[in-house]
């Protein structure tokens, strides 16, 4: 059988498109998945259903984590980069945060030459992919595969209380909803886990979709290669059960992610050419910018323990999520930064994370080998540049100020980290930094798109990749730039954007 859309990949973004696709009976849709399928909550291992996992602490099983490293600096250790094996891909691992991009983060995609992607384009896209149990407005969906809801302020545990007042005492503005699109200052996150589920997108949108007949969906199915005759795409490479097949599609789409995307490109012959002869990957075009132009949001974690009176946050509860969105001294870019307080178990630690919501510098993706077994070489190339750290420094320095308010009088204790001597002068902080720094887990804009005048573009904005026919991609590696945001929630908009263009005959 020959498909009209293979869909490599069943998490935020594959998941999405494959439930749009199929709306049109007329389209045969075949979702492939490396990981396993749990087609209803029953059967849905507990790792999966009720996970908290939230910067460090992502508590899932190994089958349903790539398990990928990386080298964030020289100095720091080798990092790890979990990411989602199982439909419903990351979103079915991650930390339940339901967050937008900002308009401003658009405004930057249209000056690099993306003019089908501002605010009021990719709004509609927004509203159309959630149930916000909370607003009801212009800006927010009502009617949405992804359930959204809030902690109320009233409820909220000490440390997380103690966090959101001295915020709003320090003189940050109170920000009910984060995702208005002029939100800033402190408030509690939106969340895709209503009553405790995390509400992913194999839950969210295949959930539609499982009873159309023109919707396969195959998970255990490691993709290896795209196919090609010539320059058009004819279908893939595809391993499962010890054997190895191929199936052919009028369309192939990559929806394995910013790292799987970007390196299955490399190892079907597409990227710099210099770089696929290192690997004898026989060249199919040479596009630079395949694996590089790799962002993030770089974190730190200030800890302190916490006092004995604290309680332990339920798990019904979770560390829950009060965040600070605000704009760095100095700074000429909007909310370019943001904090989180969260409850540390079974440490009984308190860590404030900071992170720069808008990072300069740049990492890379790599090959290591042709085998598509052996990840590629993932390289964040954290702090590189003066800024990142000037800012990172002073966040760190707003943490400590915040804890030292009287609102986290009986809720904090003694400080873990950074120790006295990192604290001494920038120098000793930023050879802390150098050593600490981590991801938020928001890798993206591997394979961006961008106008042919750029060099570095991979695709254009529709997601078709340059110099070859019947290929797309569509998830967080086309990204221009990272958003002011956590990533999952822009990258099912995109997919809901891309699949009508798809319909559109774009």
């Amino acid at each position: 059988m020959k498909f009209t859309h293979i869909i490599v990949g069943a998490g935020s973004a594959g998941a999405a498109l494959a439930t749009r696709l199929s709306e049109d009976p007329q389209r045969s849709v075949l979702l492939l998945e490396a990981g396993p399928d749990y087609p209803d909550l029953e059967t849905m291992p507990v790792d999966l259903k009720f996970g908290w996992g939230t910067g460090a602490d992502f508590v899932v099983e190994d089958e349903h984590n790539w398990k990928y490293t990386a080298r964030s600096t020289d100095q720091g250790p080798p990092m790890d980069v979990p990411r989602g094996k199982v439909t419903g891909g990351t979103s079915a691992i991650n930390g339940q945060v339901f967050l937008r991009a900002i308009p401003e983060d658009f405004e930057y995609w249209v000056s690099m030459g993306n003019d089908e992607w501002s605010y009021e384009q990719v709004l509609p896209y927004y509203r159309k992919l959630e149930t916000d149990t909370d607003f009801s407005d212009d800006f927010h969906g009502r009617d949405g595969p992804i359930v959204v809801r809030r902690h109320p302020l009233n409820d909220l545990q000490p440390d997380q209380a103690a966090f959101y007042n001295a915020c709003v005492a320090a003189g940050y503005a109170e920000n009910p909803d984060h995702n208005h699109p002029e939100a800033t200052g402190v408030g509690p996150y939106p969340l895709n886990n209503p009553e405790g589920i995390r509400w992913s997108t194999s839950i969210g949108y295949l959930g539609m979709a499982r009873h159309r007949v023109n919707l396969t969906i195959r998970p255990n199915c490691a993709t290896r290669r795209v196919l090609f005759d010539g320059n058009r795409a004819t279908g893939v490479e595809v391993e499962s059960g010890g054997e190895t097949f191929v199936v052919e599609g009028e369309e192939v789409i990559l929806s394995a992610g910013p790292i799987g995307s970007p390196h299955l490109l490399l190892l079907s012959g597409i990227g710099p050419a210099d770089h696929l002869a290192q690997h004898g990957i026989p060249l199919v075009n040479d596009l630079p910018g395949v694996g590089q132009n790799l962002r993030d949001h770089p974190t730190v974690h200030v800890s302190w323990k916490a006092q004995p009176d604290v309680p332990t946050p339920p798990q019904d509860v979770g560390p829950q999520k009060v965040a600070l969105r605000y704009t760095a001294p100095g700074s000429t870019v909007k909310n370019d930064m943001i904090k989180v307080m969260r409850f540390r178990n079974p440490d009984h630690q308190l860590v404030m994370s900071v992170g720069l919501y808008l990072a300069l510098g740049k990492g890379e993706l790599t090959l290591q080998s042709s085998d598509p077994e052996v990840q590629p070489f993932l390289d964040y190339n954290y702090l590189q540049e003066p800024e990142d750290r000037r800012r990172l420094r002073e966040g760190v320095r707003l943490c400590l100020e915040l804890v030292d308010m009287k609102e986290f009088e009986g809720v904090v204790g003694e400080r873990i980290n950074p120790d006295d001597a990192a604290l001494m002068s920038d120098d000793t902080m930023d050879e802390w930094l150098m050593r600490s720094v981590s991801t938020m887990h928001h890798i993206s804009c591997t394979a961006k798109m961008g106008p042919d005048s750029d060099p570095m573009a991979v695709v254009d904005q529709h997601g078709r990749v340059k110099g070859v026919t019947g290929l797309r991609i569509v998830d967080g590696s086309i990204m221009p730039d990272c958003t002011r945001a956590n990533t999952n929630v822009p990258i099912m908009m995109i997919a809901e954007r891309i699949a009508d263009f798809i319909k559109d005959g774009q």
